[in-house]
């Protein structure tokens, strides 16, 4: 499947989708607001954080912070999908998060998305209060994913990934990066739809950085607003990412001006959800980019 690369500057100004059905609450995504989702790593090996809000007392006053700036989904995972790392069990998985999401869920109505791609550690967080399944899979590494998310009806985030991410920066190679991940996101969508899902509650994510050299991760997003073609809300994830640092020549914990000028970028050319790590300032960039974005 292939699309035309000519995207009008009204289709990305002015796209709206039907609002995201949680079990709780309803997410609104209008065509003149870009949401803000807010990473929480409760893992001990994230490269953007190393461990810092890896217990529940880390964790659940980080989240609540995070609520406070501004962020409009809190997305909480317990495995590191950084480039090289290793996989846990999923009852270790189920043990670092379950607790914050508990606690967190009780604290504040902001949806909660869990980061995972097995299906028993999302039905353990759902069952805990997060109502979002984020899978960096596209669904397709656990078999019982797609059905599991049909039956329970929560929206799901659907994402490239190329290889593992133990392998995934090997050398990775398209044949045309942008139709490439199209195809696979299109893919993923009819899937998911022949396995029950409905499509107003589907949300794409082209993957920066998972199996992407520098060069992809700036074609994907110069070229961002092609992947509109798809009629799903695009969520794009730049947060502190290393193309930022081998632009730049800077660490991890440097990188926030860059991430807010690619944050920017995203929403100019079509993004519906960033996720990030630095929510109160995104919060402001975000809504600077919308402003310019819908202004006539």
């Amino acid at each position: 499947m292939t699309f035309s690369s000519f995207v009008t500057t009204k289709e990305i100004s002015h796209r709206a989708y039907l609002p995201l059905h949680c079990p709780r609450c309803v997410i609104e995504l209008p065509a003149n607001r870009t949401l803000v989702m807010g990473v929480l790593n409760v893992t001990p090996d994230s490269f953007s954080d190393g461990g810092r809000f890896y217990t529940p007392d880390q964790a659940i006053p980080r989240a609540m912070l995070m609520v406070e700036e501004g962020a409009d989904i809190i997305d909480i995972g317990g495995e590191s999908s950084r480039p090289g790392g290793m996989p846990v069990s999923p009852q270790d998985e189920i043990n670092r998060i379950v607790p914050v999401i508990e606690k967190v869920a009780k604290q504040t109505p902001i949806p909660i998305s869990v980061d995972t791609y097995k299906a028993v550690v999302a039905r353990a967080a759902l069952d805990a209060g997060a109502q979002i399944i984020n899978d960096i899979t596209a669904m397709t590494s656990d078999p019982t994913m797609l059905p599991f998310a049909a039956k329970t009806g929560v929206p799901i985030i659907l994402m490239h990934m190329l290889g593992t991410p133990l392998t995934m920066q090997t050398n990775p190679q398209y044949q045309n990066v942008i139709s490439d991940i199209i195809n696979y996101l299109n893919n993923a969508i009819l899937n998911a739809k022949k396995a029950g899902v409905k499509e107003e509650q589907i949300v794409i994510d082209p993957g920066i950085g998972f199996g992407k050299t520098l060069s992809h991760n700036l074609t994907i997003l110069h070229r961002l607003s092609e992947f509109l073609h798809l009629n799903r809300p695009i969520l794009v994830g730049v947060s502190r990412k290393s193309f930022i640092g081998k632009i730049l020549d800077l660490s991890v914990e440097q990188r926030l001006e860059g991430t807010a000028a690619a944050v920017a970028i995203s929403v100019l050319k079509g993004a519906k959800i960033v996720r990030v790590h630095d929510v109160k300032e995104m919060v402001q960039v975000v809504k600077i980019a919308d402003a310019i974005r819908t202004s006539s």
